[in-house]
């Protein structure tokens, strides 16, 4: 594991919080293009080994740091985040930016526009310097990909970063920036987060408008502190007239995160229900975590899981379909250009009849329903994020099965059906440091209670190993 030198203990710019970035422009202690040229020098020693980025553009983010230089300088400050550094997924459109979906089989089309949270990103002043890393059509909790160089896990090189928001797992945990933004449809945003030793949101369904919109799909933040995340929130939680499935305007105080756990209801959820049992130190981390709450006052109860066999293969059949219908789109050649793994999972499912997608389909349904039964009863609900510690960076998944694909994920996939927000972040490590994720979730629109729960934990777990710095040279 990368070890941190004492002579490297003084933090760097390129390591602070957002929170902390924005109280020094404006202290005039340093400016957005120092920050930006600090982190441009530590992009270039991490990234050969991690391959984390897309569209990676340093002329321009010059340009708008200068610009945001000026603004500072002047006492005119664009927005709640102008001159903070900030990356967007592949997935998520930058105008003028080709959006390749991750995959070698999809024609590079500039985009015409910015996406709802890139364009609300742009507007409050960060500057996007570049976009992150995707699997193949973002169906693969992992760094693998036919279209990018394969990314990989900054706190151990041979280790996945997860995803399918991989490379912004990877930017944010080796320090490219404070702010990180992801899509998350099972757990893309939660695993990396889990696996990489962030803080990493799904919101509710509909709190953050993306285009285009489908059932369970959110964009989140992907940051190293829950007082970011809440940040971020705080600039991208707007509606927006292009995402049909987007909430209306709430008056949501963001910064409003003080929550005491005591008397709170909290269920443990140990056993997912199906898929891969829980590895024992990922049981540890998350009894652990419970443990932390009861003593802070919380009562906390074991619960099931909610999510059955018939539920996860019926999601899995309705995404083989869907994957199908992209697929089978797409000339000969184009299909030969798709990651081997993804077109075996997608061409699969050419073979279910109508009424098999349509049951798999309904099991969204049935998790809705599972989830608001078991919200009756509790508040919160601590798990694990996922249930391994780690797997090789080489593998499409954790069972590097494409018949098995979503045997992981059933810890997070619950949430996306069900639209209950849901937030990763660190719980602790295993005995080789290897960092560990505890996902707490709440009830349908309590995104500001689930952000409070996460700011109580972080307080509660105490203060974090040091982030991982580059290997030497």
């Amino acid at each position: 594991m990368p070890k941190r030198s004492a002579e490297e203990a003084v933090t760097s710019l390129h390591d602070l919080s957002a929170v902390d970035l924005i109280a020094g422009y404006r202290a005039k202690q340093f400016s957005p293009s120092e920050v930006l040229e600090d982190l441009l020098s530590h992009v270039a020693a991490w990234e050969p080994h991690l391959k984390a980025l897309y569209a990676f553009d340093p002329d321009s983010a010059r340009e708008a740091a200068k610009a945001s230089t000026a603004r500072w300088t002047g006492g005119e400050p664009s927005g709640a985040l102008d001159g903070v550094p900030v990356t967007v997924k592949d997935n998520i459109a930058t105008k003028g930016v080709p959006v390749p979906l991750g995959a070698a089989s999809v024609k590079l089309v500039p985009a015409e526009k910015d996406a709802p949270p890139a364009a609300r990103l742009r507007e409050a002043g960060a500057i996007i310097f570049a976009k992150t890393t995707m699997p193949d059509y973002g169906m693969l909790s992992s760094g693998l990909s036919s279209f990018h160089a394969l990314a990989r896990n900054p706190w151990d090189l041979s280790k996945n970063p997860g995803g399918s928001s991989a490379g912004a797992g990877a930017a944010a945990a080796a320090g490219y920036g404070p702010l990180h933004l992801g899509t998350d449809i099972g757990g893309s945003v939660r695993l990396p987060a889990g696996w990489c030793g962030l803080v990493g949101l799904k919101p509710s369904f509909g709190r953050v408008p993306i285009d285009p919109t489908y059932v369970g799909r959110v964009a989140g933040p992907m940051t190293r502190t829950v007082d970011d995340c809440a940040l971020m929130m705080s600039v991208i939680a707007k509606p927006d007239r292009r995402d049909g499935m987007s909430l209306p305007a709430e008056p949501l105080n963001w910064k409003g995160l003080e929550k005491s756990p005591r008397k709170l209801r909290i269920g443990l959820m140990l056993d997912a229900g199906v898929g891969l049992p829980a590895e024992r130190a990922v049981r540890d981390v998350a009894v652990k975590a419970a443990k932390a709450f009861e003593s802070a006052g919380a009562v906390v109860t074991e619960v099931d899981g909610i999510l059955t066999r018939e539920m996860l293969d019926g999601l899995d059949n309705f995404w083989r379909a869907r994957m199908w219908d992209d697929l089978s789109k797409l000339t000969p050649a184009e299909q030969a250009k798709v990651l081997p793994y993804i077109f075996k999972w997608g061409a699969s499912g050419a073979k279910l009849s109508g009424v098999d997608v349509i049951r798999g389909f309904n099991q969204t349904m049935a998790i809705r329903a599972a989830a608001s039964k078991l919200f009756c009863e509790l508040d919160y609900v601590i798990s694990p994020t996922a249930p391994n510690v780690n797997y090789p960076a080489e593998w499409a998944s954790p069972t590097n099965d494409p018949m098995r694909p979503f045997e992981h994920i059933c810890y997070t996939v619950p949430w996306n059906m069900s639209e209950n927000p849901a937030v990763s972040l660190n719980g602790g490590f295993d005995s080789k440091g290897f960092p560990i994720g505890v996902q707490i979730v709440g009830r349908r629109f309590d995104d500001i209670g689930v952000l409070g729960m996460a700011k109580a934990f972080e307080a509660l777990r105490g203060p974090q190993r040091p982030w991982p710095k580059p290997p030497a040279k």
